[in-house]
């Protein structure tokens, strides 16, 4: 077999390199002191996918416990701590870092034609903050865990005596990762883009991961505030929220959700990026609306910081105040509505291709549909008097929050699986796999719609036996929605070992890190890109297939 210093041959003919960002310096010690953006996006992508594991599970051991409207295998204050870890181990350490961390850091540099970010050590750092809150976080369940919600809601959070302060705290040196991610991502895209790269010529995810970053460094110092703020309500009885002191527990409502309905889109703006590369690749079909999209980023990023009243209707805020929150939280979806007739308008006609990503973008189409339809519900005020604190409320954010932004997490990891990796995973098993945890999302969460609007409430260890029905039957949804998780974690582990060689372009992209190696080099290219006036990410037909590496190639190179 011949082989080189830059690459050997695999099968079917496909060329990887040997010298490559995985081999390129050994040890342990390598990955932990690195500065290279692709190995801090793998740790980081290992990490949240760890934290995903974790949160699983404890949703696992809810589910099961409703099983039954009795006790089934947990007392209710067990139940309590449970349902906050799941829900703060699911937000704070794997949503809102998930895919600006992993897939943000591993292929934006890349698609902008950079060979890193702006500020290497400081995306280093970012990753080590994420790590210390989640050692804190861990900390506290050693500690017994903490039963006031992922929410920590005054004045209940400043009496109960659990771990509070390790979890709020951990969560507070977390939003430094955010911070510093987000200041990171802003200037490598104004700074660092390869020249002949205009605004308007960038990739739609760096367009995502641009608005994304607003929010982090704009919203996140207001939740850093308000947590240390409860700490120090806990520690000095300040009396800031704690009515027993002169506070009031309403203004710790609207400091948290002024960041936390913000950090909604943080989750989904990244999730839209991915979409938005996934289906045109797919539909073999230039994209629908490029500026539209762009711009539709940008609006759902600043109306976002004007909405977080819409978590506050039966609070007792005066009924102007919730009649502008009303329209606010309606405008917030006209931009998303616009990136989803985008979407279905770039497959129309298209020549699509059911390849596991873009399964699960079609995944995400529906899900993230109902999910803010059902929105809209919330956004009136009339039906969300009758609806706030129901299981509608479970199932909307899980519709959006899983539905959307795990839906794509998966589309963008089986999507730039080959270009991490360097090897290919079984795609029958990853199209088994989408339908299986399509289905059992479907199973687990729309039951709570009904149950939901027929008035059962959430947070509650126990429920009226009339809804039974509606738990079994999400129950079930629920241990079919991890089998298929447990599938996607095989045949991911599996190629890893065994599977064939990737081709530097598989799926036929038209976007920059295609042109790389799978996987790619240390230093991404061997030459900067110098992109042409008329370059076009989404421009698809210099690319040719070729069978013999099981891949495409460009005909005419950017």
């Amino acid at each position: 077999m011949a082989e080189s210093s830059a690459a050997v041959r695999g099968g079917a003919g496909v060329e990887y390199p040997t010298d490559n960002y995985l081999t390129h310096t050994q040890g342990l010690r390598s990955w932990l002191f690195t500065l290279d953006h692709k190995r801090i996006g793998v740790m980081y992508l290992v990490s949240v996918l760890a934290s995903f594991f974790l949160g699983g599970v404890l949703a696992l051991l809810i589910r099961t416990e409703l099983l039954t409207p009795r006790q089934t295998i947990m007392g209710a204050d067990t139940y309590n701590i449970i349902f906050t870890l799941h829900g703060a181990i699911m937000i704070f350490l794997f949503i809102i870092p998930g895919t600006p961390g992993s897939l943000g850091n591993f292929v934006l540099p890349m698609m902008l034609g950079a060979k890193d970010v702006a500020f290497p050590r400081l995306n280093l750092a970012s990753y080590y903050m994420w790590v210390i809150g989640a050692i804190f976080a861990l900390v506290a369940i050693v500690m017994g865990g903490v039963d006031t919600g992922w929410t920590f809601y005054t004045p209940y959070s400043t009496t109960t005596n659990t771990a509070v302060i390790p979890v709020v705290l951990g969560i507070f040196i977390i939003g430094f990762s955010s911070i510093f991610t987000g200041i990171n991502f802003i200037v490598t895209i104004h700074k660092l883009r390869a020249p002949g790269m205009g605004w308007f010529q960038m990739p739609l995810m760096l367009w995502g991961l641009y608005a994304t970053s607003i929010i982090q460094v704009l919203a996140t110092p207001v939740l850093g505030i308000t947590l240390l703020l409860l700490i120090a309500e806990r520690v000095l009885q300040v009396g800031i929220f704690s009515p027993a002191y002169g506070g009031d527990p309403v203004l710790f409502q609207h400091f948290f959700w002024f960041y936390s309905h913000p950090a909604v889109y943080i989750m989904i703006l990244p999730a839209m990026g991915i979409i938005s590369e996934v289906i045109p690749v797919f539909s073999h079909k230039h994209i629908f609306g490029y500026k539209a999209i762009a711009y539709s980023s940008i609006a759902i990023a600043v109306i976002s910081f004007l909405v977080w009243g819409h978590h506050m209707f039966v609070s007792g805020m005066s009924n102007m105040a919730s009649a502008i929150f009303s329209a606010l939280t309606f405008a917030v979806a006209i931009p998303s509505a616009v990136k989803v007739f985008n979407w279905v308008a770039t497959m129309y006609k298209g020549s699509i291709s059911l390849a596991t990503p873009m399964c699960y973008a079609l995944g995400f189409l529906f899900l993230f549909a109902i999910g803010g339809l059902t929105g809209l519900f919330l956004g009136s005020l009339a039906v969300d008097v009758h609806l706030t604190d129901t299981y509608f409320i479970v199932a909307h954010f899980h519709y959006v929050m899983f539905g959307g932004a795990v839906m794509a997490l998966m589309a963008g990891i089986h999507y730039w699986w080959p270009k991490i990796t360097g090897r290919m995973y079984n795609e029958r098993l990853g199209q088994i796999a989408c339908l299986l945890i399509f289905i059992g999302f479907n199973a687990t969460f729309f039951p709570q719609f009904v149950a939901g609007s027929q008035g059962m409430p959430r947070r509650y260890f126990n429920y009226p036996e009339r809804f039974t029905d509606y738990n079994v039957f999400s129950t079930i949804g629920s241990y079919l929605l991890g089998l298929g998780f447990l599938l996607v974690a095989a045949y991911l582990i599996h190629s890893l070992f065994r599977g064939r060689p990737a081709p530097a372009n598989p799926w036929g992209g038209a976007t920059l890190e295609w042109s790389t190696p799978s996987p790619p080099p240390p230093e991404n290219f061997e030459e900067e890109p110098v992109l042409g006036d008329h370059y076009d990410p989404y421009d698809y037909r210099g690319l040719v297939y070729d069978p013999r590496i099981g891949g495409y190639v460009q005909q005419h190179p950017h």
